[in-house]
């Protein structure tokens, strides 16, 4: 490891604590959808709606926490390389927020309430449009699913690239 790295400045506990509960969730949600969709039970799909609001809540609260905290001084990289780092975690956010906001507009405009974990409901305050729900559906699952995974392997590969080929350290600010 380079030594003159070793001591990068971390980001904050609590952008921290946002980043990997960000990611439980995400995470949480991508299982629930494989299960429902692997399995002949709709408890998984609730369980998916549920965990996907809670990632819109809590990214937004993550939002309002970026903009209040102050971030690391970034490392030494070029100037392209902030910038695509730059877009691509803006791009990130935006997505992580569209999706699920998307998702929860699929089920109003279907119709279908959103029981979260049993605790409250989010009620269809619309009057139901099956031609809404369906593009909600279609925007959801065919334009903004690939763009998270694809924006999540990015994310995953770059720091990848910094821990392991140029060895900054990076992974630790998030540790």
């Amino acid at each position: 490891m380079n030594n003159a790295n070793s001591n990068v400045s971390k980001w904050s506990v609590s952008s921290r604590i946002f980043h990997w509960i960000s990611a439980a969730l995400l995470l949480a949600t991508w299982i629930m959808i494989l299960l429902y969709e692997n399995l002949d039970s709709n408890l998984f799909i609730g369980y998916h709606k549920a965990f996907g609001v809670s990632l819109l809540f809590w990214m937004i609260a993550r939002v309002i926490n970026r903009v209040f905290t102050k971030a690391p001084p970034p490392l030494a990289m070029p100037k392209w390389q902030m910038l695509i780092s730059q877009l691509s975690h803006f791009a990130l956010y935006a997505i992580l927020i569209a999706m699920p906001m998307v998702g929860l507009l699929m089920a109003v405009y279907g119709g279908r309430p959103v029981d979260i974990f049993g605790i409250f409901q989010i009620p269809v305050l619309v009057t139901p449009d099956r031609g809404l729900a369906r593009f909600y559906n279609n925007l959801h699952t065919e334009i903004i699913w690939p763009m998270i995974i694809g924006f999540t392997v990015l994310h995953i590969a770059a720091a990848l690239y910094h821990q392991f080929v140029k060895k900054d350290n990076l992974i630790a600010r998030m540790k």
